[in-house]
């Protein structure tokens, strides 16, 4: 069945450009023949032949954040903090995410802090923002840095932290094949940027 009208513009397209129109599943299943037959084998074949549903199916599940917004799953705030005025932090957030360059994919770790002014939310939501910018083609700076960006809009705390620790299927597979490397990649804002002693506490908490 065809998008729905309200999906056939892909976001992130420059506003100085026509917009590009969501294809259509058939169309989608008819590129994913097309790349079965480029790599040596036959469509038609039929261990292969159900393959193309299989993929566009996929994709939706893996690239569903570009129908999800991260600013909704933040909007329901709590003011009554009881006075807490420390760290909510998430630990060990599974990723899951694909490369942009490679649409190859890559795996590891989110850890999302922030240090609350006068209002929380629910810390499910914390992890719902972490997937959702995951389940979009990335890099991973790109990412860590969206993170930090949608809860600072969000919930103005004093501070965020972010940190993702991921491995590389495109390095890892392909290009220079080393295997057990993972990437770091960080992002602090506001007191856990300007304060080095609870930058720390962060740190030491991920390798708690």
């Amino acid at each position: 069945m065809d998008a729905p009208a309200r999906d056939r513009t892909l976001i992130g397209t420059d506003e100085n450009l026509e917009p590009v129109k969501r294809p259509t599943r058939e169309e989608a299943m008819e590129a994913v023949r097309t790349l079965i037959a480029w790599a040596g084998d036959d469509p038609r074949r039929e261990g292969v032949i159900d393959t193309p549903k299989r993929v566009v199916d996929a994709y939706a599940e893996w690239f569903e954040g570009y129908q999800l917004d991260p600013a909704k799953e933040l909007s329901r705030t709590f003011e009554d903090v009881q006075g807490y005025d420390d760290i909510v932090m998430l630990r060990d957030i599974e990723v899951e995410s694909h490369c942009e360059h490679h649409m190859a994919p890559f795996l590891g770790k989110a850890y999302v802090a922030y240090m609350p002014t006068n209002r929380v939310v629910g810390i499910s939501k914390l992890a719902k923002v972490v997937e959702i910018f995951a389940r979009r083609l990335q890099t991973q700076e790109t990412m860590t840095q969206q993170i930090a960006d949608a809860i600072t809009d969000s919930l103005r705390p004093a501070g965020v932290a972010v940190l993702i620790d991921a491995a590389h299927q495109c390095m890892t597979t392909r290009g220079v094949h080393h295997r057990h490397v993972s990437t770091i990649t960080t992002q602090f804002t506001g007191v856990f940027k300007t304060d080095p002693t609870l930058r720390q506490r962060f740190l030491d908490f991920v390798n708690r």
